[in-house]
């Protein structure tokens, strides 16, 4: 790319003495950089003037593009912040030394994490995200130099080693393209989202190329079509406006084709992939327009969305219609003015320049308002691991608009229930709530809220304090880490005693349920870096630890993440590695069920390879010939395992389909069902289920204890089924 490129650019929007420091900043960042080639063996003043012309499409101010030109001289040239600050001035040496630090920052992808025991790196990782946000909230062009260079390094990713590829594609997926998402710049976020899929996912990625390319031309004629229906119309109605094809992203493809799938619908069933949008002068040619396109095709219940009186968080207008073209295709429609198609396109960076004092946004601090409010939560989260999930489930996910009593609007995370509404709003609110109503109708409080309700919180005067099922992962009851944190602050203020009791019991409970040796305790609790067993049980008592997160842990302390070798693959004992021996043949003990999660062992037999049991197995423990135990581990699998658990209930109507209905929504399947009558007018329900993980389990029996007149629900091996099935009135289903 030349320089001359950048310069026009620049000129559509910037002054003669603006474009002058541009100038400048280039000629500083070639003399700099003379001589240096990037791996890709282009050179490296390519990479800098890349950056500045992406801003330059945002139209950022001439400092932006001056400190983007310069923003690897100090680390790759020997540059001193200080003489760039002579040469530029502050604010330029300001951005590029910002720039400089952020660059320096690394992100440990997931599997690192575990591998290094979770505690420091994650520390590390949140601290790195801590000093983005806090860079963002001093002065947000350094992130949108930041996510510039960011897409030109993906754009050039092949000149890297495939592990560093994989590694830069992970923190672009999971950093960048949502925080380009959350600042509204769509233009970037695509980008960033199709790369990093590419790169992630390339079977994939290139699967849905080849289906996009394969019916492009049939789609281009259809849209051209319809182009021209909707100009000739407005134009009969004296409407101005510009129509044009919006093309569906890859990323995005693979989003709905994976939605789709789990309907049974394939890639010519996403009827978004055909769609235009409409660009019009006013707001009120927006209206009249959506009004002309529904005088032309009937639309679709359900598939309109006004985001113009209900703005996005991130500043994203628009009217979305779905309509039946011609009573065969659905069709998608997005109306705007010219006004909100650039803030959809550049978001937040399409106020910068008026902030700056051409015309004086007023809203621009409400816009970011998210921003300052996460900078301000992070003081008061407690470790790093609540500050990585905050920013995860409180920002870097879609939005819902609901409205208070007087009207106020408040932005919440997709899947956000009451409680989180009532926390947003005060603590005490969400301390002292016993209910609520949306639209004026009595809801659960684990009810999810939907852009456009109306939510009054029910509170109480007398001294009550949270529940401790609210910080049960499985029962929904919260979704933002900002509401569980309060709550979480409120049992850790309770009397720490009362905090081990309860933690003693809940855990106790958790491990019967999973048929796990009581005399585990200890090995779990140093599991979560407690040397002193009544902290542990104190965390879990004021709900810092859940029974999930415990069930999860010993899950990923008994899989490993990489394996050099595996056997052959043949049923669920696929994932199990002989230590030191591959292509053994093994299978799973029938006797005692052992999933992924559990400590196993394998046993040599004389003529059927090797079985796999669980370490306290009751054969294993009285085994004569301890010689033929020998070593396994799990591997990595998609495998399910058969496993027996053991619902007593009272009885009722409707009880059956309700535990199944809830095992059909974890996605376990169902082998066998059998049923005894007790003596106590009780019922045992005895269900053989497919799993896929001990955490999977954990989570399903919390569920079903969740059910009405559901007494208890816990794992059992074949000798507890046999005793409890005597026999005469037994039913039994396969």
């Amino acid at each position: 790319m030349s320089f001359s490129q950048l310069m026009d650019k620049a000129k559509e929007y910037l002054p003669p003495e603006k474009i002058a420091m541009v100038n400048r900043a280039y000629n500083f960042a070639m003399k700099a950089h003379e001589g240096q080639l990037r791996k890709s063996g282009e050179p490296y003043l390519e990479h800098p003037l890349q950056v500045a012309l992406t801003l330059a499409e945002l139209q950022l101010d001439a400092s932006s593009l001056a400190a983007s030109l310069l923003h690897d001289v100090s680390e790759n040239c020997g540059i001193a912040i200080a003489q760039i600050e002579t040469e530029f001035g502050p604010e330029v040496a300001k951005l590029v030394d910002g720039t400089t630090k952020l660059g320096k920052l690394s992100w440990q992808e997931p599997e690192e994490v575990a591998r290094r025991g979770g505690t420091a790196a994650r520390a590390a990782q949140a601290e790195n995200l801590r000093k983005m946000l806090v860079a963002m909230a001093e002065d947000l062009r350094v992130v949108f130099i930041k996510l510039a260079d960011r897409l030109h390094n993906m754009q050039t990713l092949d000149a890297l080693p495939p592990e560093k590829r994989r590694r830069i594609a992970q923190e672009t997926a999971e950093i960048y393209a949502p925080l380009a998402h959350r600042l509204g710049i769509w233009e970037l976020k695509w980008q960033l989202e199709d790369l990093s899929f590419r790169y992630l996912e390339p079977r994939k990625y290139h699967h849905i190329v080849k289906l996009v390319t394969e019916r492009s031309s049939q789609r281009e004629e259809f849209i051209a079509q319809v182009i021209q229906i909707l100009q000739n119309e407005f134009e009969r109605g004296g409407l101005k406006a510009e129509v044009l094809g919006r093309p569906k992203h890859i990323y995005s493809i693979h989003q709905k084709m994976e939605k789709y799938a789990g309907l049974g619908k394939d890639f010519d069933d996403i009827h978004d992939l055909l769609a235009v949008r409409v660009l019009v002068d006013s707001v009120a040619d927006c209206y009249s327009a959506l009004g002309t396109v529904h005088n032309l095709w009937h639309p679709l219940p359900d598939q309109f969305n006004d985001f113009i009186a209900n703005p996005k968080s991130n500043g994203y207008q628009s009217l979305h219609t779905t309509v039946m073209y011609q009573g065969t295709t659905p069709l998608e429609i997005q109306i705007r003015t010219h006004q909100m198609h650039r803030i959809a396109e550049f978001g937040v960076a399409a106020h910068w320049r008026y902030k700056e004092g051409e015309k004086k946004d007023l809203h621009f601090e409400e816009k970011i308002s998210w921003l300052r409010q996460l900078v301000e939560w992070h003081r008061e989260l407690s470790g790093a691991e609540e500050f990585l999930e905050s920013v995860k489930t409180d920002i870097f996910i879609d939005q819902v608009f609901v409205y208070t009593p007087k009207g106020e609007i408040k932005d919440l995370p997709k899947g956000s229930t009451p409680l989180d509404f009532a926390y947003r709003v005060h603590t005490n609110l969400g301390h002292s709530c016993v209910g609520a109503k949306v639209n004026g109708r009595l809801v659960s409080l684990n009810y999810q809220l939907n852009n456009g309700d109306a939510v009054e919180i029910l509170s109480t005067k007398a001294r009550k304090g949270p529940s401790r099922d609210w910080l049960n992962p499985v029962l929904g009851y919260v979704k933002t880490s900002h509401a569980r944190e309060k709550i979480r602050q409120w049992f850790k203020k309770q009397e720490r005693t009362d905090n081990i009791e309860r933690g003693r019991e809940s855990l106790d409970k958790a491990m019967r349920q999973l048929d796990i040796k009581l005399s585990e305790r200890e090995n779990l609790a140093r599991l979560f870096k407690y040397d002193n067993l009544d902290d542990f049980y104190d965390a879990i008592g004021y709900g810092g630890i859940t029974t999930q997160q415990v069930a999860m842990k010993l899950a990923a302390q008994q899989q490993q993440p990489r394996l050099a070798e595996t056997v052959a693959p043949r049923q669920p004992s696929s994932a199990i590695r002989v230590r030191g021996t591959k292509d053994l043949l093994t299978q799973l003990a029938q006797c005692c069920h052992p999933v992924p999660g559990d400590k196993i062992i394998g046993y040599v037999t004389r003529n059927r390879g090797i079985t796999v049991h669980r370490q306290d197995c009751y054969n294993v423990i009285h085994e004569d010939e301890k010689d033929r135990l020998i070593p396994v581990e799990w591997g990595e699998t998609n495998s399910l395992y058969p496993v027996k658990i053991q619902v007593q209930s009272r009885d009722r109507v409707g009880l059956m389909r309700d535990i199944t209905t809830l095992v059909a929504e974890e996605k376990i399947n169902i082998s066998a069902v059998s049923l005894t009558n007790n003596s106590d007018h009780t019922i045992s329900t005895f269900l053989t289920l497919e799993t896929a993980s001990l955490a999977q389990l954990s989570r399903l029996l919390a569920r079903i204890e969740g059910i009405r007149e559901v007494i208890s629900a816990s794992r059992i091996g074949d000798g507890a089924s046999m005793k409890a099935n005597p026999q005469p009135d037994t039913a039994k289903v396969k």
